[in-house]
């Protein structure tokens, strides 16, 4: 029994080795998905300056994400600006730190499932999630552009958009999307007030979409003069 359980620790090596290296060509791949999509976002209008944060999930269990580095000009991103973080934010792999909100996208990505999560600071979503405050979110409907949201089928369909306070209480903040998130199911994003969007996808291009959808939608919203006339 001793010569079988010898031989078991080399396969069980190698296999752990194989495993790590999947993850870590997962990761390189899934950054350097994130760094384009951000140097997208910027050439936009959605990420100026240092705003916003992006990421993708690599591994489920444990949970592990690749998140955008604090601090940095979307304009120029690469893969390198990207960190793995586990379920509470802490670093496991590159140097430097987590944006300030990893917290919510590990509750997002714990609450729905989700394998993205993209966060955008436009003028657009800035004005809306200030003038709609008080009435806790807007909804978005009887636009053809719906139909490019997860699971929408009909421009009769009406999305709300939830909007929460904002706060540089992370963990406070993140329990009260996580509640967000319950209260609404089928929602496919978020406000922050006078601060931005957030939204996500089962994987990057479908989150990247919903960013592409849910932008349009609010900048129609506030050229129209719907964000005056609520005032």
């Amino acid at each position: 029994m001793k010569k079988r359980a010898n031989s078991i620790k080399p396969v069980a090596r190698a296999r752990g080795v194989r495993a790590a290296k999947q993850e870590s060509a997962d990761f390189a791949k899934l950054a350097a998905d994130l760094a384009e999509i951000g140097r997208d976002f910027y050439a936009r209008g959605w990420a100026l300056g240092t705003s916003g944060n992006f990421s993708a999930v690599v591994f489920r269990e444990p949970l592990r994400l690749a998140i955008t580095s604090t601090g940095l000009d979307k304009g120029s991103l690469t893969a390198a600006h990207f960190l793995e973080v586990d379920e509470a934010a802490d670093v496991v792999r590159g140097d430097g730190r987590p944006s300030a909100e990893a917290l919510l996208h590990v509750a997002i990505v714990r609450g729905l499932g989700a394998g993205a999560v993209l966060h955008t600071h436009s003028v657009w979503s800035t004005v809306l999630s200030g003038t709609y405050a008080s009435e806790g979110g807007l909804a978005l409907e009887g636009y053809e552009m719906l139909k490019g949201l997860e699971g929408v089928r009909t421009h009769r369909h009406s999305e709300w958009l939830p909007i929460l306070e904002n706060s540089q209480d992370m963990v406070e903040l993140s329990q009260h999307v996580s509640r967000t998130l319950r209260e609404n199911p089928g929602i496919h994003g978020f406000l922050l007030r006078e601060h931005g969007l957030y939204t996500w996808g089962r994987g990057l291009q479908e989150a990247k979409r919903h960013v592409e959808i849910l932008e349009f939608l609010m900048e129609v919203l506030v050229r129209s003069g719907a964000a005056s006339r609520t005032m």
